[in-house]
């Protein structure tokens, strides 16, 4: 049986490979791999290890989980279990055990010890903005591992600097610990402090919050209590899986049945205050690295309206994010564009992440046109292009 000092020498070892470790993968029939800057590298021990037995992953697992039943009983019903796992003054991970093929997988995500700010991320002004709302609902959507938990742990940080509040978190597992400042922190965590994020979130109402971090919005019951949450005057901040702040919408709607979405649109209106998406995108060069692209969308009474009655052919949600950049919106595109301008990222890397294709390219060729890059030729066959 594994011991847990056999599998803190091997996450050690592990962690030592590099400095910009984001996650430990664990996979059957390949060897330990790191992922750093978004590429998995191979970490070979001695004696070495060139693939992983079913065995040796399923120690690990087991190990990782501390015999707890309940996670084990997740993971043989579900196929899938999360947790968290600490090396002391080390490091502090994410850990999602899964079964592929009737072997086990293991996905370690490492978790910042230290809370970056709003301005160490070099976010823009509606970020404060956000951090000073009295109530309604906040949304960061995006893929796993686009950097939501960081963003959030930024604004929660800023609450803490500035307000004398009570938060209660609800996350799985706690990513980042909340030092006390001028705010009172108690951070929950799912299969440990509560069982279901709908049954964390009813306890939290009774709990005297001001603010409610919901780590992840997954079902239907989350998300009308998160939403009765901002109605009656609390600051309710939340992750969902969603590309954009327009299928962020899209994907809150679709929770509920079709009859149903006249009064949701209402309620949403209402409460909705700001939806940031976010896409990690590689750093142009050789150097490595990532850059963060965010969509931003607050509430205005046209975002309002267009949520309210849908989108049409003259309103939709994008056009009216690209058209309030004087308020610290932007569109994907627009901070795509932006970071191509400043040289951070590649034009490949501009048109593969950019949401829509046309205007990216029409961005693109306008760019290089006023740094002199653009020929005449180009300049005719892209005028050309448009009018076809």
């Amino acid at each position: 049986m594994l011991q847990s000092s056999h599998l803190e020498y091997i996450l050690r070892k592990l962690l030592a490979a590099a400095d910009e470790i984001s996650d430990i993968n664990i996979t059957v029939g390949h060897p330990f791999q790191v992922e750093i800057d978004g590429q998995l590298t191979p970490v070979y021990f001695e004696p070495e290890i060139d693939k992983l037995s079913p065995f040796q992953t399923e120690a690990i697992a087991v190990c990782l989980m501390r015999s707890n039943r309940r996670m084990m009983r997740t993971l043989l019903t579900t196929g899938s279990c999360d947790l968290s796992y600490s090396i002391a003054d080390r490091a502090r991970f994410r850990v999602n055990i899964f079964s592929q093929q009737g072997r086990y997988s293991i996905v370690m995500r490492k978790l910042e010890n230290n809370i970056r700010t709003i301005e160490d991320l070099q976010l823009t002004k509606p970020f404060y903005q956000m951090a000073q709302e009295k109530n309604g609902l906040i949304f960061v959507s995006g893929s796993t591992g686009s950097g939501k938990s960081t963003t959030l742990a930024a604004l929660l940080d800023e609450i803490n600097n500035t307000k004398a509040v009570h938060v209660v978190t609800l996350e799985d597992p706690v990513e980042f610990l909340h030092p006390a400042k001028m705010a009172t922190f108690n951070q929950r965590e799912l299969g440990m402090d509560f069982q279901t994020f709908a049954q964390g979130l009813r306890a939290a109402m009774r709990q005297a919050p001001k603010v409610i971090l919901i780590g992840e919005v997954r079902d239907r019951e989350t998300l009308e209590i998160a939403l009765s949450a901002a109605e009656t005057g609390h600051l309710v901040l939340a992750t969902i899986h969603a590309s954009d702040a327009t299928s962020t919408v899209a994907r809150i709607l679709g929770f509920f049945e079709p009859e149903e979405e006249r009064q949701i649109r209402v309620r949403l209106a209402g409460c909705l205050k700001w939806v940031v998406s976010q896409r990690l995108l590689p750093k142009a060069g050789h150097t490595g690295g990532r850059v963060a692209a965010m969509e931003i969308m607050g509430s205005t009474l046209l975002v309002k309206d267009i949520i309210t009655n849908g989108e049409n052919e003259e309103k939709t949600l994008y056009n009216a994010i690209a058209s309030m950049r004087p308020l610290g919106f932007q569109t994907f595109d627009q901070n795509i564009l932006d970071l191509y301008n400043e040289k951070l990222i590649s034009e490949d890397t501009a048109m593969v992440f950019g949401s829509r294709k046309s205007i990216m390219t029409r961005g693109l060729d306008a760019l290089r046109a006023e740094a002199g890059q653009l020929d005449e030729f180009d300049t005719k066959l892209t005028l050309e292009s448009e009018d076809i």
